[in-house]
């Protein structure tokens, strides 16, 4: 099923000449590309989201440390519909739901959504916890002058120093690098068990989106020269620079 009226994505744009570069909103636009679902990218800057979800009734994704409603993106609004979802992983069972595939490109096979969302879970909390110290610092970078200041300000408070402080360096930045290549092992160790490139084989799923974001994350903040990504495309046999050029089929920015 194909919407009558193209979705709104809302996004932050950068200095990249796409201009997309959020790991989060790239967990939605990978699933809008794949499903072949028309929609537009709002650009809107850090300090504009909270406004542009209160207008479009988007829910906040959590809450502040002052009690007051946090919003952030990834956000979709369905003129379709009038619905406005916030959440990378609501916004998926949303399209699914509302726009279902044929069975074979379902993201969320039947009786998988719990083991996905362990596999998310698994991942941003303990597998891949060591790779936002090197990735944040380097986003600053290719940030508009319309989100800098904010972003150093917030993720001042995230990390409890500023940000120039945060990226690991001399001796220990080595170790910690080498946390991620483990961490990186320990999803590579969940999918030795078939032949496919897939956490189900040859069947792509929501959660194999959340693993390509955070590759395309390192190879963009790093670049496709750097000593980094270069490190990253020979770990586990060459499995990850697989899977991203897999996926750069579902890459296209509106």
């Amino acid at each position: 099923m194909t919407p009558p009226v193209e979705i709104h994505l809302y996004d932050i744009p950068s200095k990249l000449k796409d201009k997309a570069w959020s790991p989060n909103v790239w967990k939605t636009r990978y699933v809008l590309n794949y499903k072949k679902i028309p929609y537009r990218t709002i650009w809107v800057e850090y300090p504009e989201i909270a406004s542009a979800c209160i207008k479009i009734g988007a829910p906040p994704t959590d809450t502040n440390d002052d009690g007051s409603p946090y919003y952030s993106v990834p956000i979709i609004y369905d003129p379709n519909t009038k619905k406005a979802i916030s959440d990378s992983k609501s916004i998926v069972i949303y399209l699914e739901s509302t726009y279902p595939s044929s069975p074979e490109r379902n993201l969320i096979p039947a009786g998988t959504w719990a083991l996905q969302r362990g596999i998310i879970h698994a991942i941003a909390t303990s597998a891949l916890q060591s790779l936002p110290q090197f990735t944040i610092p380097r986003t600053a970078s290719i940030l508009n002058e319309g989100s800098l200041a904010y972003f150093l300000e917030a993720r001042k408070e995230q990390f409890g120093r500023p940000l120039s402080e945060v990226e690991p360096k001399g001796e220990s930045r080595a170790g910690e690098w080498k946390k991620i290549e483990d961490g990186f092992g320990i999803i590579n160790s969940w999918m030795t068990e078939h032949n496919g490139i897939f956490l189900m084989g040859d069947r792509v799923i929501f959660a194999d989106f959340f693993i390509a974001v955070f590759l395309r994350w390192i190879r963009l903040v790093f670049g496709e020269d750097s000593e980094e990504w270069g490190s990253v495309k020979t770990w586990h046999g060459g499995r990850w620079e697989r899977l991203v050029n897999e996926f750069e089929q579902y890459t296209t920015v509106d």
